[in-house]
């Protein structure tokens, strides 16, 4: 006789609508699973949320009056040019924080790109405003959709296309606002309908008959749910072994990024993803050194990026999915060039956005550097933006991602475009396959983090 427990309705339902709801509006259209598809180009998006300090990410390091002002502004914070914890030399004129050291192989081997003074430019310094203005792409308005979701509605995605968008986190980046295709989830292995685990099989089960053919909300939230729930179980997501021996890093900054590169390489069509590392609002005790608080701020960014771009190296006749593959790294803003009187800088304008990826034209520092004289600073006090981040997102759009000048005028709708500041190598000139496996120059301290 059969010792299997008889599943109620209340225990069905009670299991399967947290999942249901989540997913409600979120649609997966087709689970074709296609690993021989070409690699579609794809977009991630790294927002580090509380305003980092892109004066001590990049700052200057040649002697000079930049160098100077720096210094007298920065007597506690300010990066030294020698000796123990001494910037990274980029090119004699900036360096890289110690910190950041897992990125300088890549930055030498001309996969990572750097693009000072950019940022957003419109005068706020709340984070909940340009954070906002920043992810919808439209200044002074805090309605609409986002700007990731008007470019992948500009796209003819071919049906194998099961998961185009993804926010690997707690919730929907702001970016990918208004796209039904876009999941969010915090963490693959806990991707399933919920309840007991006892019950599972026949919830799964359950679902795929209670909903019909029939075309209201709820099942056609109930398919997708399913199908989402499928997708992730039979491709064996959440269970993966980095390639390369990449390491990613064991908080779940590292685990989102191995969740997406496991997606990359999955078949599903992912073509954009967002992923959020907060923290970065450093008004007391920021430090400099590799043990304070931004320098292992800094590491955990550092080795998350240098993982991600590990595990997607073609070594070994392995599919080269990094030259498909473009990160982009933003904040809302970047801090006063003048330390407070609580050891931190507070929320300044210009920032830094870095580019990682084969597509990248790398191993440069771009942008126009305003200088850092009370009068080239934005309002008296901060590095001045010379870079409209939008110009920066605009050419991946238009070199990487096909996009023609009406339809980036449809993406970014208040903005003029610009001519490429030449970032990035067109699709057919990307460099072919190669191995870079970066050198390992941790920090002792902060490996083991």
């Amino acid at each position: 006789m059969s010792t299997q427990r008889k599943l109620t309705r209340r225990q069905f339902m009670t299991g399967c609508s947290a999942a249901i709801a989540a997913l409600a509006g979120s649609q997966v259209s087709s689970l074709a699973f296609t690993p021989d598809a070409p690699n579609p180009e794809a977009l991630i998006v790294v927002f580090l949320r509380g305003g980092w300090d892109a004066l001590n990410v990049v700052s200057p390091i040649a002697d000079g009056p930049d160098r100077g002002y720096y210094v007298a502004a920065r007597p506690a914070l300010k990066l030294a040019t020698s000796g123990a914890n001494a910037a990274l030399n980029l090119d004699g004129f900036f360096g890289l924080h110690p910190s950041l050291a897992p990125l300088l192989n890549l930055y030498q081997a001309q996969r990572l790109a750097i693009v000072h003074a950019a940022g957003l430019v419109y005068d706020t310094r709340s984070h909940f405003d340009a954070m906002q203005y920043i992810e919808t792409a439209t200044l002074g308005s805090k309605t609409g959709n986002g700007w990731l979701t008007r470019y992948l509605e500009s796209l003819a995605l071919p049906s194998s296309s099961a998961l185009p968008a993804l926010s690997a986190g707690g919730s929907r980046a702001a970016s990918l606002i208004g796209y039904p295709r876009a999941v969010t989830m915090s963490s693959p292995s806990s991707f399933n309908l919920g309840g007991s685990s006892t019950y599972r099989t026949q919830q799964t089960n359950a679902v795929r008959t209670m909903y019909g053919s029939a075309a209201d909300w709820l099942d056609q939230a109930g398919k997708e749910t399913i199908a989402a729930v499928d997708l992730v179980q039979t491709n064996g997501i959440g269970s993966y072994t980095p390639a390369n021996r990449a390491f990613y890093p064991a908080n779940s900054f590292g685990n989102n990024l191995k969740f997406i590169a496991q997606m990359l390489k999955t078949g599903v069509g992912l073509t954009t993803a967002t992923i959020d590392l907060g923290g970065w609002d450093t008004h007391e005790n920021q430090g400099v050194t590799p043990t304070s608080y931004m320098g292992a701020l800094l590491n955990t960014l550092a080795r998350g990026l240098e993982a991600f771009h590990t595990d997607l190296e073609a070594c070994g006749g392995s599919t080269d999915f990094n030259a498909t593959t473009t990160v982009v790294v933003m904040s809302e803003f970047g801090r006063r060039l003048k330390e407070n009187a609580n050891a931190g800088s507070d929320h300044g304008h210009g920032g830094v956005i870095l580019l990682l990826g084969k597509p990248v034209k790398g191993g440069k520092v771009y942008g126009q550097w305003p200088g850092l004289s009370n009068a080239q600073l934005y309002q008296g006090a901060d590095l001045a933006v010379t870079t409209d981040y939008r110009r920066v997102l605009s050419e991946w759009l238009r070199v990487r991602g096909g996009r023609s000048d009406p339809q980036l005028s449809t993406i970014f709708p208040s903005y003029a475009q610009q001519a490429d500041i030449g970032l990035l190598h067109a699709p057919a000139a990307t460099p072919a396959a190669s191995c870079v496996i970066p050198r390992k120059i941790y920090l002792p301290l902060l490996r083991r983090a």
